[in-house]
């Protein structure tokens, strides 16, 4: 992997946050902010409001909240209380305290629609042991349950036993899930899943973890339909977002990436599995310092398919591959063998994608001997070279077109009808078009004028952004 050069370019669960700020306008606080929030502002403890019979205090069911006893049986007794009661009741977790929470299941279904107002901070043990005979890859396990949302203040103590403690730090099967206001820190490996989940919305969200943690992917979808991730910082030592098998009708809208491996349709075909990714669109991002920037991976072997996914309106700063497709892709420290199965990839368009490479090979294709790329289509991409020297374009078995102005030039093998090839989803293009743009407006605003970029970046994108640039055709 290159590495990076110093260049920089039904139940009802809803969680209530007090106050939340969106650390967007202005980059250069992001680092210093990051590495000292470790929860979000609050507003004053919850336990000065009127009580009543619809809202119940988990101090109440014995919770400690003094961050080292564990609370996970007065969460649960106040959890299954409330989803015996009819009617709207809230569960508060107050302001000033820290909850250790076990391994826990919240589940549904229940009678109430319940809020969870989380107001102090909830933390998982350091202990791996705390998960002896449990499920090693579940912390706080939401499931079945319809139309959940949770918001704010989770945190992964982050300690020695970095490859043994395997597990993602919320795990959530739901439908009609709203998340949103949420900050989830250090956790040892995936962040959030989002498995079998149906119509969920995910939005302002941070996610941090140490650039050098491994597996650490912000949130990984699996095996879910109709699922939007929006207005979100994402800065971890993996995928920023993982999308694989089975996941269809999927967006992800104004997203903050960096550091890590970028946006990740995949890995997809491990050991000779069928998959298929489709529907997918990316509409307005900001990734810097990645080790990869929009991505498909694939396995050699594996089977079905990845098509109509679209990845535009994207600004990337000091990116590694900031456009790649993989089908060579081998996670092992031992060499994969060469087979002829491949998990099909067509019909993917890359629009509007600006910024600054690390690496030569601004553009990769390494397509399937047997199964090769077709559908491929590049409009109004510019990648430069930060370091000064040229960007150039990769293909193997790539069959696609491109138009108008594509910096490096397009490889393909053969060039077909743009036309035809163009991926435009469905209406969630016009009905995202002014939220996504103003967002990302705002990002080459600030990346242009920001101190970590280094001043011959900052003139590079001067010559190569305006706010005009960035733009959906049509």
């Amino acid at each position: 992997m290159n590495k990076l050069r110093s260049c920089s370019f039904s139940t009802y669960l809803i969680v209530y946050i007090h106050t939340f700020t969106f650390l967007t306008s202005n980059l250069p606080c992001i680092q210093a902010a990051f590495d000292s929030l470790l929860q979000l502002p609050l507003s004053g403890s919850t336990r000065t409001r009127p009580r009543s019979r619809r809202v119940l205090f988990v101090g109440d069911f014995g919770a400690q909240g003094d961050g080292v006893h564990d609370d996970a049986k007065a969460f649960k007794d106040a959890w299954e209380l409330a989803c015996s009661f009819s009617g709207r009741i809230r569960i508060v977790i107050p302001a000033g305290n820290t909850f250790h929470i076990h391994p826990i299941d919240i589940a549904g279904p229940c009678r109430s629609k319940i809020t969870i107002q989380i107001s102090g901070t909830i933390v998982a043990p350091k202990d791996p042991d705390a998960w002896h005979g449990l499920n090693p890859r579940k912390w706080l396990y939401f499931h079945k349950i319809d139309l959940l949302a949770s918001n704010r203040g989770f945190k992964w103590s982050y300690g020695s036993h970095v490859n043994m403690l395997q597990r993602p730090l919320l795990s959530i099967g739901a439908s009609m899930l709203n998340v949103k206001n949420l900050m989830v820190l250090n956790s040892q490996q995936m962040h959030m899943t989002f498995s079998h989940c149906l119509r969920v919305v995910v939005s302002h969200l941070k996610v941090i973890a140490p650039a050098r943690s491994p597996n650490t992917d912000g949130i990984h979808i699996s095996a879910s339909k109709g699922v939007e991730v929006r207005d979100s910082i994402i800065r971890t030592g993996d995928d920023c977002i993982s999308i694989v098998s089975n996941s269809s009708r999927i967006r992800i809208i104004n997203i903050i990436c960096g550091p890590g491996h970028g946006i990740s349709i995949g890995s997809l075909g491990k050991s000779n599995s069928w998959s298929q990714v489709h529907d997918v669109m990316v509409d307005g991002a900001f990734l810097f310092n990645t080790d990869n920037g929009v991505r498909i991976k694939t396995w050699q072997g594996g089977s079905g398919f990845a098509s109509d996914i679209s990845f535009q309106n994207v600004l990337m700063e000091n990116v590694s591959n900031p456009i790649i497709i993989d089908q060579y892709y081998c996670d092992s420290r031992m060499p994969c063998a060469n087979q002829t199965l491949a998990v099909k990839v067509e019909n993917i368009s890359f629009m509007h994608i600006k910024g600054t490479s690390a690496t030569e090979e601004a553009i990769k294709f390494a397509c399937s001997n047997d199964y090769p790329c077709e559908g491929l289509y590049l409009e109004d991409i510019l990648l430069v070279s930060c370091s000064g020297g040229t960007t150039k374009s990769f293909c193997w078995k790539a069959y696609g077109s491109s138009l108008g102005l594509v910096y490096p030039p397009a490889c393909f093998s053969c060039s077909e009808s743009f036309i035809k090839q163009k991926v435009l989803l469905d209406s969630a293009i016009d009905s995202s078009r002014s939220r996504s743009h103003s967002v990302l407006n705002m990002y080459i605003y600030v990346a242009k004028r920001s101190t970590l970029i280094p001043k011959y970046c900052r003139s590079l994108l001067n010559s190569i952004f305006t706010v005009k640039d960035i733009y959906v055709g049509g």
